[in-house]
């Protein structure tokens, strides 16, 4: 009598990230810019250097054309700004999902539920390949914890996302990650959690995984000390952006002997899903930069080159629209950011 892989309908084959690098390989000119990029966010969470960290672009990434497009744009942005602000372009491959829904291009690039999973690597490494060679560098958040060997060398900035800040197995894989990680308070808003999770991550660990030539092994990592606290907001706390919250954030650092790094999610909670009130969180952050506040390090931004959001499977899509969070225009991302750069002194 068979008592395995009851549930399991079909298994198919994935490629190695061993291979899928060896395809798509980086430039000595996208090597340099992700290297420099890491180097350069650590100096900002240090403090030896003033500017602010901005990671800024589409919710999810699901037409890596438009993304393109986008790119070009903000790397023109990204040097109008350079001497205050570090921009980074968000790029989001995965989507967690509370109940079900799309779950990113690497899971369903086709957008119809097919599921090609290493046409979606492909995508995906693609376009962070094509990015650094561009000369910006990219953040994204890592969900699957399979899926970073197959771009991970790519990335100059990681998240844990607030659906998955108190799994054990993110904590370890944020231990091991060669970039600065951001980790968001939970979704209710808990704050302690993410601070734990800042504080496992900074630990070494020992767990088992699969090497980029797709053998099971045992990983040991040294821990990373660049975890950073990311507010984003929360179902039951609402909005905590303003001074009062990171007053109180700061104090669970502290609690925590962590150093005193913020980063504020425009979006998400703080923003409670509209778009143009990322804007009121960046006049509340830069007033806090501008009252003396050296905690507020940096800030994400969601943003396309269309503003809002299209339902996916309800006809033709509008190039350069978000098909999950509505998102500000890129229009008005970039007098954003531009007139925050002016003030930021």
């Amino acid at each position: 009598m068979r008592t395995d892989d009851l549930r399991i309908s079909r298994v198919r084959p994935l490629l190695s990230p061993a291979i899928l690098a060896e395809e798509i390989a980086v430039t000595t000119r996208g090597n340099e810019c992700i290297a420099g990029a890491r180097r350069t966010i650590e100096a900002i969470l240090d403090g030896r250097d003033p500017r602010l960290l901005a990671v800024v672009g589409p919710c999810s990434i699901h037409d890596t054309r438009a993304a393109v497009e986008y790119a070009q744009r903000l790397r023109e942005l990204a040097e109008r700004v350079q001497d205050r602000i570090f921009l980074l372009m968000r790029v989001y491959f995965e989507k967690p999902r509370t109940i079900v829904g799309w779950k990113g291009l690497i899971n369903d690039p086709d957008l119809d539920g097919s599921y090609h999973i290493n046409k979606g690597l492909r995508l995906a490494r693609q376009l962070l390949a094509d990015l650094a060679d561009l000369g910006l560098p990219s953040g994204t958040e890592f969900l699957d914890t399979t899926f970073g060997q197959f771009f991970a060398d790519l990335v100059s900035w990681g998240a844990i996302g607030a659906r998955t800040v108190e799994s054990q197995v993110h904590r370890e894989l944020a231990s091991g990650l060669s970039m600065p990680v951001g980790f968001k308070n939970r979704t209710d808003g808990n704050v302690q959690v993410a601070v734990e999770a800042i504080l496992a991550a900074r630990e070494r660990h020992l767990f088992p995984s699969l090497t980029k030539e797709g053998a099971p092994a045992i990983f040991e990592t040294t821990g990373n000390r660049y975890g950073h606290l990311v507010l984003r907001g929360g179902s039951a706390t609402g909005p905590n952006y303003n001074g009062k919250s990171t007053d109180s954030a700061l104090t669970q650092l502290r609690a925590a002997k962590l150093p005193e790094v913020l980063m504020i999610d425009c979006s998400h909670g703080n923003s409670e899903k509209h778009p143009e009130r990322q804007l009121d969180v960046i006049e509340n952050l830069l007033a806090q930069r501008l009252a003396g506040q050296p905690a507020i390090k940096a800030l994400m931004l969601e943003s396309h080159l269309v503003g809002g959001r299209q339902e996916l499977g309800k006809g033709v899509l509008t190039y350069g629209q978000s098909i999950t969070d509505a998102c500000l225009s890129f229009d008005d991302t970039r007098r954003a950011i531009e007139g925050l750069a002016e003030r930021l002194g």
